[in-house]
């Protein structure tokens, strides 16, 4: 997502179309998301991340040939879907195979570790090819996410998975009654302030790096590759240790080094120049510590969560991250479109304050089992 902005907005696309992109991804994941429970509970998982990567396959080497704006929404709509249907297999897997809390902390962050690596070989390859002479031919890079996909098909076929009794359809409603209650609420908001500040970083640190601190777009795709980098590292240092710490504090530790970061990058912003070189990687260092939040506190909750229900469970997450995506996209649209970004850094500082005062709240009343 952060590529394509940068590039369509070099192509002199509005910041006001381009933030509502993302709603095109992340609203058909809200919506999709509790119908795919049903798909995947009559499929199989393992069908299911299959059918979802060869759609990927497909639609990834169709893109390049196509010069219309409307086709990277409906893109970026099939893709969401599928990724949607992947996040739901992927943690049922996971649920299904672990029970114990830190456990379960640990293999999350370190399936979450791989998803940055991920982000990271991609920024890196899309911003070789934005910075040769080949440039114009920037989305042909997608042509490299279809043969991955089909790798990834490959290594499924060749995998054991085993599967999880199907839970019936009918029992999608009352397993989200059951859901009803502030601790879960509490839960679900703070997932969604989570993924709020995370898109904010995501998709959106490129162009910042390149409409004010004037980098080129090469060092302003590479932001988001070292912003990866470093969530890698901060989520497999979590992965090693965290069974010596309590997760609650440890998350909230996280936490407190965000806002201090954000605080003094804040404090940068307004008495040195605005292209500080400084800047440029301290951003960065911010994903060692907001990239545990999310697997620690989704192992937290899971861990409570009887495996029949985990599905229907994980496609909630998968809802309120989606809907934080989308309103984070939109509204940071707005910065880039009015001027704002001098309140780049405080306007994250602001969400992630939020955030803090919303985990204290759940972590007071953490004491579910469902």
């Amino acid at each position: 997502m952060g590529i394509v902005i940068l590039q369509l907005s070099n192509a002199k696309i509005g910041y006001d179309k381009l933030g509502f992109l993302e709603s095109f991804k992340d609203l058909p994941i809200a919506f999709i998301s509790l119908f795919a429970v049903h798909f995947i509970s009559k499929t199989g998982t393992k069908k299911a991340l299959i059918f979802a990567l060869g759609i990927v396959a497909v639609c990834s080497s169709i893109l390049p040939f196509v010069e219309y704006f409307w086709f990277f929404k409906l893109w970026f709509a099939i893709i969401g879907t599928c990724f949607a249907i992947g996040k739901i297999c992927v943690y049922g897997i996971i649920r299904n195979n672990i029970t114990d809390e830190k456990s379960l902390a640990k293999t999350m962050n370190r399936v979450e570790a791989s998803f940055m690596i991920g982000i990271f070989v991609v920024n890196v390859g899309f911003g070789s090819l934005i910075s040769s002479e080949y440039s114009e031919y920037w989305k042909f890079g997608f042509i490299s996410i279809s043969l991955i996909s089909l790798f990834t098909i490959f290594l499924l076929l060749k995998t054991p998975v085993i599967e999880e009794n199907k839970t019936l359809a009918r029992g999608i409603l009352f397993n989200l009654s059951s859901f009803k209650t502030a601790p879960v609420f509490l839960f679900f908001s703070v997932i969604f302030f989570i993924v709020f500040t995370e898109q904010s970083f995501n998709s959106w640190l490129p162009s910042f790096y390149k409409n004010h601190l004037r980098v080129n777009s090469f060092f302003a795709i590479q932001a988001s590759s070292l912003l990866a980098f470093f969530s890698y590292i901060g989520r497999m240092i979590t992965s090693n240790i965290i069974h010596r710490f309590s997760l609650k504090r440890y998350y909230l530790s996280c936490l407190i080094m965000i806002m201090t970061l954000l605080g003094i990058i804040s404090v940068l912003q307004y008495f040195l120049a605005d292209n500080s070189n400084i800047l440029l990687f301290l951003f960065p260092l911010i994903g060692l510590f907001l990239s545990p939040l999310y697997p620690v506190i989704n192992s937290r909750m899971i861990t409570k969560i009887d495996k029949q229900k985990i599905n229907t469970f994980t496609s909630v997450i998968v809802i309120f991250s989606s809907l934080g995506s989308s309103v984070s996209s939109i509204l940071m649209s707005l910065l880039f479109e009015n001027q704002l970004l001098n309140f780049y850094s405080i306007y994250i500082l602001l969400a992630v304050f939020i955030l803090f005062i919303l985990s204290l709240f759940y972590f007071k009343q953490d004491t579910l089992k469902f």
